[in-house]
């Protein structure tokens, strides 16, 4: 964190922190820091008001570095940019690192494993204090064997089961489809279809049990025509949809294990000459931008994306610090978003 120390008059004040003239100038952490780096997103009422404070009370900014930091600089690695469920949570990295007042560096890896661990290496290697991991591609041997060579990480939404001793933060993929699931039972259907990820991940494993548990408990057995695996992609979605609507007795709702596989879900459906949600539900999980500007928008699981991110930046400080942690592994609560894809079972 930031330090304001006297200079120039000898006014005895002591020192504050940023915190401090946050305080005093009624605004959060993070705008006194956008203030003092000249940020342009910040009101000039709200500028002014925090510059006030500064000069009022005769300090100026000291920045002494992250105790337990050498380099000063943080690795993210993560497998896109440009889609909106990784941006959301580096939304939440990036902000509170700033906050942190530390320079991040940005690896996108695309998916490929090798690209990552080459990545790995070079942020390991002197360049990087420490790193957040988003869904990395690394097998459970060679993420325990990296925190083994004594550098510190924190592993964002793991595609598998990491080592009890890796620090991880996710959401609650259990619950969040045992309530999308609730949602559309409450609605009347029971031909509920689900449009799966990948074999193995944590987030296909645990959203088919809360789906399953669900169903389970209105005294629906699965049924296994009602169930596509896919690859949580748009295409996925669309063929899968295609295969269920081609069923003798389609399913009056669908629930997609991602947003951009209920998106393929509602292009397939109208392709076929049907309406959502008059002919079909449809329900996805994550809650991402193109959710909520679908037509129709979207009903789907609230993941706090940002809130993950800012949460590791804070497990990976603590680390830095060589402070202890006192949960390893993080889950945030869910919830559902109603919208206008989901209705009444037709008929």
């Amino acid at each position: 964190m930031a330090e304001i120390t006297t200079v120039g008059n000898g006014n005895a004040h002591g020192r504050l922190t940023i915190r401090d003239v946050a305080k005093l100038a009624g605004v959060s952490p993070a705008t006194v820091s956008r203030v003092i780096n000249g940020r342009p997103e910040v009101s000039e009422t709200v500028r002014e008001r925090v510059l006030q404070v500064v000069t009022t009370y005769g300090y100026t900014v000291a920045r002494p570095p992250l105790s337990g930091m050498h380099s000063g600089l943080v690795g993210v690695t993560l497998p896109l940019i440009h889609h909106s469920y990784f941006s959301e949570i580096l939304a939440g990295i990036g902000e509170a690192f700033y906050e942190h007042e530390i320079p991040m560096v940005l690896c996108p890896t695309l998916h490929e494993h090798d690209r990552e661990v080459t990545l790995l290496q070079r942020l390991r290697h002197g360049t990087t204090d420490g790193a957040i991991l988003i869904l990395p591609e690394e097998s459970h041997e060679e993420l325990a064997a990296l925190q083994e060579q004594g550098y510190p990480f924190v592993i964002v939404d793991p595609r598998m089961a990491p080592d009890e001793r890796v620090p991880t933060v996710s959401a609650s993929h259990l619950s969040g489809a045992r309530e999308a699931t609730e949602h559309l039972l409450r609605l009347g259907h029971r031909r509920i279809a689900a449009i799966t990820g990948p074999h193995g991940w944590i987030a296909t494993e645990e959203r088919l049990r809360g789906y399953r548990g669900a169903l389970g408990e209105a005294g629906i057995a699965p049924d296994p025509a009602l169930q596509i695996d896919s690859n949580f992609r748009d295409n996925g979605g669309r063929a899968a949809t295609q295969q269920l609507l081609a069923l003798d007795e389609p399913p009056t709702a669908i629930f997609a294990f991602n947003d951009m596989l209920a998106i393929g879900a509602l292009q397939a459906i109208r392709q076929h000459g049907l309406r959502c949600p008059e002919d079909i539900s449809v329900v996805g999980f994550d809650d991402t931008y193109e959710a909520s500007i679908m037509f129709p928008a979207l009903t789907t699981v609230r993941q706090p994306l940002a809130e993950m991110g800012r949460m590791a930046v804070a497990q990976l400080v603590r680390l830095l610090q060589s402070q202890r942690i006192e949960a390893l592994h993080v889950e945030l609560a869910t919830r559902l978003v109603e919208r206008e894809t989901t209705a009444p079972v037709p008929g």
